[in-house]
């Protein structure tokens, strides 16, 4: 705890992120301590927490005051309790309980004043976060699992084994809330914690979950690297028009694979898209290697991507508008020394 304040820039005032559970609890055990003595490494800290009632359970809002009650007991102040709804549409359960669930600890880190969420994740979350995304067949962000830091939120107990946060709670008299969804064979999560983990370290030794949260760590330097090169060539190769932007195509074949893809997926993001899937990305790069017609071709988000050949840029120029007038607009003669691969939100403006 005391590592990731100090990594997080000793914030003078955090929100626990509890449920009641283990893992959690725990956390506010430990934050509890520095809020007692008041300071991290001489800088000046103050705890408070909030719990988030999903509303999804029977008995639910009972569990989050009885939490709520045990974190004050701690000495964490102000606490409080926020009840969300989990909407139905759109995405998974867990997704949409995830992102409800970010929303309210942003507001209330936000009614608060709080520099710093925490938040009780532990070395076996990473494991089965690195296993989800290995079954999904995600790319390096996903495989890279959870950060010990990203924005406010801290994770503090990365490091530590579910059986760690268990001990905690048990040294310090805590009675945990264990969530029967944590067991409940319906969600993939909960099938990877009870059945797919436990049957690795059987069969191929201990030490597996130590060795998926390693590589997660490792694949977060990869990933931010090849992040990092692909921000600075997307900005260096984007050419805007309006709402659209475009890219030449000679330069993105120019490209590694890795970084052309990114490259690829930021315009997508930049237009008001959402992350390609790898097929979305192939069928792009297909337009961006002449494999079959121009396009357009459809990417997540309402975003259409098709290929504009140098012969009708520079019929644009000559005529004051492209060959093909329903896909592009007009592109002035002496920015036409390569075809490009021009991105088209689909959607109207927001504004």
């Amino acid at each position: 705890m005391q590592d990731a304040l100090a990594k997080g820039g000793y914030p003078r005032h955090v929100v626990v992120a509890c449920s009641g559970g283990p893992d959690s609890l725990a956390l506010a055990a430990v934050a509890a301590y520095f809020a007692r003595r008041g300071h991290v490494d001489g800088h000046p800290v103050s705890v408070g927490a909030v719990v988030v009632d999903h509303q999804l359970q029977e008995g639910s809002a009972r569990v989050a005051a009885k939490t709520a009650e045990v974190l004050r007991d701690l000495g964490l102040a102000p606490v409080e309790v926020r009840s969300v709804t989990v909407a139905s549409v759109g995405m998974g359960p867990e997704a949409a309980a995830r992102q409800v669930r970010h929303e309210a600890l942003e507001a209330a880190a936000a009614a608060q004043g709080a520099d710093a969420i925490l938040l009780g994740h532990t070395l076996d979350d990473q494991a089965e976060q690195v296993l989800l995304g290995l079954a999904r067949g995600s790319g390096t962000r996903s495989l890279a699992g959870m950060r010990p830091a990203r924005g406010k939120l801290l994770r503090p107990f990365l490091g530590l084994r579910r059986a760690d946060t268990e001990e905690i709670c048990a040294v310090e008299e805590l009675n945990p809330w264990h969530d029967p969804t944590n067991s409940d064979p319906s969600f993939a999560r909960s099938r990877t914690r009870v059945e797919v983990l436990p049957h690795l370290e059987e069969k191929l030794g201990p030490g597996v979950a130590e060795s998926l949260a390693r590589t997660a760590s490792i694949l977060q330097l990869d990933a931010d690297y090849l992040e990092d090169v692909a921000e600075s060539t997307f900005a260096a190769l984007v050419e805007r028009n309006g709402r659209e932007l475009s890219l030449p195509e000679e330069s993105l074949r120019a490209l590694a694979p890795a970084i052309r893809f990114r490259v690829i997926a930021k315009a997508a993001a930049d237009v008001g898209g959402q992350q390609p899937t790898y097929q979305r990305l192939l069928a792009a790069e297909a337009l961006l290697l002449r494999q079959g017609s121009a396009g357009p071709v459809q990417l997540p988000g309402g975003v259409s991507v098709y290929r504009l050949s140098l012969a009708e840029l520079e019929a644009a120029g000559a005529t004051g508008r492209p060959a093909a007038a329903d896909e592009a607009e007009p592109v002035p003669r002496e920015g036409a020394r390569c075809g490009k691969l021009v991105f088209r939100p689909q959607k109207p403006s927001a504004k």
